[in-house]
């Protein structure tokens, strides 16, 4: 039976691992979320102090990148993967404002996305993957089977991400959130290495207005019509 590769990029918190983790849930496949893998780099240069002058030191972090290893385990209760930085399990602390006000920065260095997109290419060589992140249809598997590209207005999105931190019992302001979305929208877009951009044989989705039902819904059925064609 033919097995997919699946890429899924779009902006910060417009759904993209929502709809990942669903689809490879209904389909058997892996699921890869590449956004927790830059958290997790990140996370690991905050705790090595790189950022106490206020700035990335990423000459330090270059230096460093041979022992970061990320990778993933499935949680029994839920079913759905967990992000482990270097074997321990790090996903509640790569969730928080402080990773999120400094991925971008750590995502753009041309280092950090190599040694990242190796282990991505890797994870999903043989297919039955569902990956998502800012360049995996353009830059990690330009030649998956399906491309989507997942958008929404900032304003949704930072709300999504305010209602999300505060069902987990964790401050939040919307101002500082929609701030970091803002800024992060235009640093992915903007790096030099791999920007944030549509590829060009994508599917487009904005789901501002669109129930997770509905979007999980396109989604699948987009993938039933992959599935139904011929293969390359």
């Amino acid at each position: 039976m033919k097995r997919l590769t699946i890429a899924i990029d779009g902006h910060s918190s417009c759904g993209k691992s929502t709809m990942a983790k669903e689809l490879a849930r209904r389909l058997g496949y892996v699921y890869v979320d590449t956004g927790a893998m830059y958290r997790a780099v990140t996370l690991f240069a905050m705790r090595r102090g790189l950022f106490d002058s206020g700035t990335l030191d990423a000459a330090a972090l270059e230096s460093l990148m041979p022992q970061v290893k990320v990778g993933f385990r499935i949680d029994p209760a839920t079913g759905l993967p967990r992000t482990l930085l270097c074997g321990v399990d790090v996903e509640r602390e790569i969730r928080g404002m402080d990773v999120s006000s400094h991925v971008s920065e750590v995502a753009a260095l041309p280092f950090v996305r190599s040694a990242m997109t190796r282990q991505q290419q890797l994870m999903g060589q043989d297919g039955g993957v569902v990956m998502d992140g800012r360049d995996i249809g353009t830059a990690v598997f330009p030649d998956a089977e399906l491309k989507v590209f997942v958008t929404a207005s900032a304003e949704v999105r930072a709300q999504r991400r305010y209602d999300e931190l505060r069902a987990k019992g964790e401050e939040a302001a919307y101002d500082d959130i929609l701030r970091n979305v803002q800024e992060r929208d235009y640093i992915d877009s903007h790096r030099a290495v791999a920007p944030l951009r549509q590829a060009p044989d994508a599917l487009l989705i904005d789901n501002s207005a669109l129930t997770r039902e509905q979007q999980n819904q396109w989604l699948w059925s987009k993938a039933q019509e992959r599935l139904a064609s011929p293969s390359k």
